[in-house]
C-alpha cells in the first residue's frame, strides 16, 4: 500500500471529531428535534445533518486533499467517484432509527478508504462515551472516559455457544433461516454499527446482515473488526469492498471473528 499518510495521527483527530460530533448530537438528542422523511424513506433528523456539518467541516481541515462521501451528502456521480483513490467514507449519525426510539443504540462512524479497502476506522458511541478505533497494521482499541484505550480482540467461536450480535430494528426471513440452522444460538439486539464492535471485542461471534445496509454502514467497522481479528465478507465469504460500483448499497454480508465454519453453509 503506496500511502503518504500518518495514519496514527489521523486516527487520533477522527476520534477527537467523532466525539466532539457525538456531543452535538446528544445535545439534540435531550432535547426537541425535527424528523424528516429521505427519499428511500428512512429517517433523516437535524442530529443527522448538524453532526455531519460538523464532521465534514473538521475533515476538510483536516486533509482538504482527500474528498469525503457522507451519506447526508451522497449524490456525488461514480463517474467522479471512481477517479478516488482516497476518500473519507463517513456516517454522521448510524442508527437514527434507534437515536429516534431514545435506546442510546447510535454511533458516529468515519472510515479512510484506500483502494477499496477500509485502512482507519472509528466508531463512537455518544450516550455509553465509547470509541472503538483502529488503522491498518496497528491493532484495535476501544476507550471510555474512565480507561486508557485498551487493545481489543475478536474470541474463537465455539459451535456449541455461539452468541449472534442481531439488528434491533430489522428482522428478515433470511436470518430467521440462518439462526435456525445454527446449533441453539443465543442473539444478542444492537441498534447500529455497534453490532460490529461487539464482534471486534469477543463480545459476540457473528453479525450475520441479511438486508439492505449501505456502504458508509460498514467501512468504519471494517477496519477496527480485521485489526481486532476479523473479517467483514460478502455471505459468499468473498471480499468486501468499497466504491466500486455506481451503487453505494452493500450486498449482504458476514461480521465475524476467529472461527473454523464456513457461515454460508448456514444460510
Amino acid at each position: 500500500m503506496n500511502l503518504d499518510l500518518d495514519l496514527e495521527n489521523l486516527c487520533q483527530s477522527c476520534v477527537q471529531i467523532a466525539e466532539s460530533a457525538g456531543e452535538i448530537i446528544l445535545e439534540i438528542y435531550h432535547g426537541d428535534f425535527d424528523i424528516q422523511s429521505k427519499q428511500d424513506n428512512t429517517p433523516l433528523t437535524t442530529a443527522d445533518m448538524a453532526a455531519h456539518f460538523h464532521i465534514v467541516k473538521a475533515l476538510e481541515e483536516l486533509t482538504p486533499n482527500i474528498p469525503i462521501l457522507s451519506e447526508e451528502a451522497a449524490d456525488i456521480p461514480f463517474s467522479i467517484r471512481q477517479t478516488w483513490q482516497t476518500y473519507w467514507l463517513v456516517d454522521p449519525l448510524d442508527g437514527t432509527r434507534e437515536f429516534i426510539k431514545g435506546n442510546g443504540e447510535f454511533s458516529v462512524n468515519i472510515a479512510l478508504i484506500h483502494q477499496h479497502k477500509s485502512i482507519l476506522g472509528v466508531i463512537s458511541a455518544p450516550v455509553g462515551k465509547q470509541t472503538y478505533f483502529a488503522f491498518n497494521g496497528h491493532g484495535a482499541y476501544k476507550q471510555t472516559p474512565d480507561t486508557t484505550a485498551k487493545k481489543i480482540l475478536c474470541r474463537k467461536a465455539d459451535d456449541k455457544n455461539l452468541l449472534i450480535a442481531g439488528s434491533r430494528s430489522h428482522h428478515s426471513d433470511k436470518l430467521k433461516l440462518f439462526l435456525s440452522n445454527l446449533n441453539n444460538p443465543e442473539v444478542i439486539s444492537m441498534g447500529s454499527s455497534l453490532k460490529s464492535c461487539l464482534v471486534a471485542e469477543g463480545s459476540a461471534d457473528i453479525y450475520p446482515r441479511l438486508g439492505l445496509t449501505s456502504e458508509w454502514d460498514t467501512a468504519a467497522a471494517h477496519c477496527i473488526v480485521e485489526e481486532a481479528g476479523g473479517q467483514i465478507t460478502k455471505t459468499n465469504m468473498q471480499p468486501l469492498l468499497y466504491n466500486t460500483k455506481e451503487s453505494l448499497l452493500n450486498p449482504d454480508f458476514f461480521v465475524f471473528g476467529l472461527s473454523d465454519l464456513n457461515w454460508q453453509d448456514f444460510l
